[in-house]
């Protein structure tokens, strides 16, 4: 008690430990998931501003890169009007253009130049030219302030003007002082040159003055700025309204919406000017973008910032995404707990299992012991009882008392079967079942179990009837005892549940074509029979006329059936040795009655153990429910399935399949007298006229007739017969006159056929037929045995038996039979007991009494004795004793240590003997081995392991019977 409490704290220790483990790592897990959150959402947020930077960026340039696109447009299209002014001004003489000129063709050229105010030309004007200049244009040259402009080197004044603009006429643009800095730098460069930003009049935007020089055509690319100021005759300029520029651009754009955009001049970086854009930041001052902005001028710059109105949203994956794998790696967690739970938990119940297959395993064996007790202890008085019986019956009893003596033996065998059905169920529950593989006649099993229930088919007045197709197997290979046991209990329960019509127990093959599949019918299908089974007057083509539960045993298929094999025959092909694609054979065996049939409440639970259709049931027929489902068991051991078809008041039709083998020819000539009873060959040849107005009746009696060689011609009334007998002529039409006249009761009619023995005379007496058939009726009733008299010769009760059906002809037709050669187990006992001498062991005295007075039967000299260890006394080398009953289980010492001991005190006795010591001297024996044969009452297959696991040399099971006493005794003294 002391240790068990001590496993027990330190397996609680343990739990404690892995339980305290198991919530620190929750907790770890919790930490490490909820930081996976937080990092995955801050990654996928820096990822998000990133791409929200990367979109501005492209954004920003994009916008940049289309005005300074737009900006170079409206630069060229200046570059041109200067090319134009140049030509038509210049290199015309006179000159092909006047203000007027210019102002219309700037004014339709308009819609070239959106983003430009208005366009002016101003003409070079050195002071030595200024007087004749002003004479040719009639005005005088006036400075911004619209003064005249006072002397200087030279002036640009302004000519030609856009309409837009025709305010500066008569101008000189030198005349303020950043024009003639934008004037002088742009005809150095050669290039464009802007002015800062100012309010244009007029829209009051922002914008720039652009001024462009206009050359002599000859000037060189590579001149020099003294040359291009020597080559300049004029300059181009115009007002650039860049809030315009920016704005139309922005408004083609999408998402211009989303950012905003600021054009400043930097050329002064440290006052930069704004050209477009609100004067105070606004928008999301964190993330912003410059580009750089070249609108040709070199001594100026420009930039565009771009920033967004408000902060990026964050995308929504920020935080579903973080949270979902969150919420996955809380399901792995869970899954990992749940699984790491499991295996907890498997590994206890595993630990469970172990202890629970131990005790199974001692319960299992204590179920064995017990078993092999209480069998012992059941069937030792049993024994005792039929042993004993079987000896008062072999005295000199009267009737009474010998009737009295059989009916308790018949009470006793009864008792014994139901032990056996118990244990047998016991055997297959527990696994322990094993089906033996031998040769057996398949007809003869079946003749057997019909002469089981004769009598009692006799007694009620019922067909009972057994056909077997020509194409099974006489002679295969299985379990004889165990294929007998489910007919036994099938025909048994048909027998008991059946008061009128018949029992016909069909063999056929299951690959045969016309052979209808087997599976359970519902009961509602069972009125579906074809209309052709019905003869007349409500008559079944059935063995007795009455309907039977399934239709597919109608005559329609059983004509199929004999059709097919009639067909396939060779004549000269045995159907024993037939063709064959392996060597299993598959039988299809089916039990039909006519009786009170299955509740369709209780169909459901037929093949359950030790369950009975009706309460009423037990108490009517009697019986314990368990045949049924030790023959579903049984049959699925065979490989096969079992079902049946029932309707109540009509009755039930069993079907089950069994997988046997073929037996090989060269075993089955000896099995064929081994194993069953030689059918005589002296009415081979021989014809019989059958009268049934049956088909399936008669096809039965054909199929018993056939088996003893005996060709059979069918008619269904005398008359037919006759005709067929005679012919038209009254005389004799077939080569062979038939010898048997078989007449079923049923079709046969005394008033009409009464004359049937006087004509049969008549004929004879006028050489008509060489001799009259002998008249044989077959009847069902013992009853019907009154018909017997002069009209026939003798009559049959059925069932059919070939055996005994050859038994009648030859005691009616005077035939001498060949001897069977049937085994005398009295006279072969006599030979193998008399004069040995048999030591039997048994703690019982009754048994001892039983097994010396049936030895002691045969001539053996019998010694008894009640221990192991009075035998081992009786059995020390030498000793006299040719064979030793054991019984297994005994108090001090049982019948397996005994036989341990014995062949221990042999083996010393041999190794002596070798040495010529002297176990050798007078015993005239060349080697010590005594033939031990256990008797016990346990017949579970355990017990038999262990008699031949101690040495023992067979095995007798308790009550024993003469049969199994001559198998076991001719095995070990033959």
């Amino acid at each position: 008690m002391g240790e068990m409490g001590m496993e027990m704290g330190a397996e609680e220790r343990r739990r404690r430990w892995w339980l305290l483990n198991r919530t620190a790592m929750v907790v770890v897990w919790v930490a490490v998931s909820f930081g996976i959150l937080v990092g995955l959402h801050l990654y996928i947020r820096r990822v998000s501003m990133r791409k929200a930077e990367e979109g501005l960026v492209s954004m920003c340039e994009e916008r940049a890169r289309m005005i300074q696109d737009q900006f170079a447009v409206s630069v060229n299209h200046v570059h041109a009007l200067a090319i134009l002014v140049y030509t038509f001004h210049y290199q015309k003489q006179p000159a092909a253009i006047d203000q007027e000129t210019f102002a219309y063709y700037t004014a339709r050229t308009a819609f070239e130049r959106p983003l430009l105010n208005g366009v002016a030309y101003a003409q070079r004007v050195l002071h030595s030219e200024r007087a004749k200049f002003e004479s040719q244009q009639g005005w005088t040259i006036k400075t911004m302030k619209r003064e005249p402009s006072p002397v200087q080197d030279e002036y640009a004044a302004v000519i030609y003007s856009q309409e837009t603009v025709s305010y500066i006429e008569a101008l000189d643009m030198m005349s303020g002082e950043e024009d003639r800095e934008n004037i002088l730098r742009a005809r150095a460069t050669g290039k464009a040159v802007l002015t800062n930003p100012f309010r244009l009049l007029g829209s009051n935007h922002l914008g720039v003055v652009l001024t462009f020089p206009v050359y002599h055509s000859d000037l060189h690319a590579d001149a020099t700025v003294e040359q291009r100021i020597e080559a300049t005759v004029g300059y181009l300029g115009g007002a650039f309204d860049v809030e315009s520029l920016v704005e139309n651009l922005l408004r083609q754009l999408a998402g211009n919406q989303d950012i905003m955009v600021h054009v400043y001049d930097v050329t002064n970086t440290s006052e930069p000017m704004i050209m477009y854009g609100p004067q105070s930041p606004d928008g999301y001052l964190p993330l912003s973008h410059v580009s750089m902005l070249d609108f040709g001028d070199p001594f100026r710059k420009h930039e565009m910032k771009c920033r967004y109105r408000q902060k990026p949203p964050l995308p929504l994956s920020a935080i579903t995404t973080p949270f979902g794998v969150f919420v996955i790696c809380m399901l792995a967690g869970y899954i990992l707990y749940a699984a790491w739970s499991r295996y907890d938990n498997v590994k206890e119940d595993c630990r469970k299992m172990e202890e629970l297959k131990v005790q199974a395993e001692a319960a299992d064996i204590a179920k064995s012991q017990f078993l092999a007790t209480v069998s012992h202890e059941i069937r030792t008085p049993m024994n005792g009882v039929l042993g004993m019986l079987d000896m008062l019956l072999e005295t000199n009893l009267n009737l009474t008392q010998k009737d009295y003596a059989q009916t308790a033996q018949e009470c006793g065998k009864a008792l014994i079967a139901l032990i056996n059905e118990v244990l047998d169920r016991a055997k297959i529950e527990a696994g322990r079942l094993e089906l033996e593989a031998v040769p057996f006649d398949l007809p003869s099993i079946l003749d057997d179990v019909l002469s089981l229930f004769s009598s009692k088919s006799r007694e009620k007045g019922i067909e009972l009837a057994v056909f077997v197709s020509d194409k099974v197997p006489e002679v295969v290979l299985g379990d004889p005892g165990r294929f007998r046991q489910i007919l036994t209990n099938l025909v048994g329960n048909a027998v008991k549940f059946t008061e009128r019509g018949h029992i016909l127990v069909q063999v056929h093959l299951a690959d045969n074509p016309n052979m209808v599949s087997n599976a359970k019918h519902d009961a509602a299908l069972i009125h579906k029979q074809d209309k052709i089974d019905v003869k007349f007057n409500g008559i079944f083509n059935t063995l007795s006329g009455l309907e039977a539960a399934d239709g597919r045993n109608s005559w329609e298929n059983f004509k199929l059936l004999l059709s097919d094999e009639t067909a396939s025959r060779d004549p000269s092909e045995s159907p024993m040795f037939y063709k064959r694609d392996s060597d299993n054979v598959t039988l299809v065996i089916s039990v039909e009655d006519t009786g009170i049939g299955i509740p369709l409440h209780a169909q459901e639970r037929v093949f359950a153990p030790f369950m009975q259709a009706d309460s009423s049931t037990s108490r009517n027929y009697g019986g314990t429910g368990i045949g049924l489902s030790i023959s579903k068991c049984l049959v699925e051991l065979m490989g096969g399935q079992i079902s049946f078809t029932s309707c109540p008041n009509i009755g039930s039709t069993f079907t089950f399949t069994a997988v046997l083998q073929h037996c090989q020819k060269s075993t089955v000539g000896d099995t064929k007298i081994t194993l069953s009873e030689t059918l005589p060959t002296t009415f081979k040849g021989m014809k019989a006229f059958l009268i049934d107005d049956r088909p399936v009746r008669s096809a039965v009696t054909t199929y018993h007739l056939k088996r003893l060689g005996i060709s059979v011609e069918v008619a269904r009334n005398v008359r037919m017969t006759l005709d067929a007998f005679c012919g038209q002529d009254g005389y004799l039409t077939s080569p062979k006159q038939p010898r048997i006249l078989l007449i079923e009761k049923d079709s046969w009619n005394s008033e009409r056929d009464l004359h049937l023995r006087d004509l049969l005379l008549h004929w004879k007496q006028n050489s008509r037929i060489p001799k009259v058939p002998k008249v044989i009726l077959l009847v069902t009733s013992e009853s019907d045995k009154g018909y017997s008299g002069p009209l026939f010769d003798t009559v049959i009760v059925k069932p059919l038996r070939a055996s005994t059906v050859a038994a009648c002809l030859q005691q009616l037709l005077e035939m001498e039979l060949p001897q069977r050669k049937e085994r005398s187990n009295g006279s072969t006992f006599l030979q193998l007991l008399a004069g040995k001498n048999i030591l039997v062991v048994d703690d019982n005295k009754v048994n001892l009494r039983v097994a010396a007075g049936v030895l002691k039967k045969y001539g053996a000299k019998v010694e008894c004795v009640e221990s192991g260890k009075d035998a081992l006394a009786l059995l020390q080398p030498p000793h006299k004793f040719d064979a030793c009953f054991m019984d297994v289980q005994m108090p001090e010492m049982d019948g397996f240590e005994a036989t341990r001991q014995i062949r221990l005190m042999e083996s010393k006795a041999n190794e002596q003997m070798k040495n010529g010591g002297p176990a050798a001297e007078g015993s005239g024996r060349i080697e010590w081995h005594l033939p031990v044969l256990a008797m016990t009452a346990d017949v579970i297959q355990a017990t038999y392991e262990e008699c031949i696991k101690c040495g023992m040399d067979g095995y007798v099971s308790k009550p024993f019977e003469e049969e199994q006493l001559y198998q076991a005794v001719s095995k070990l003294l033959a």
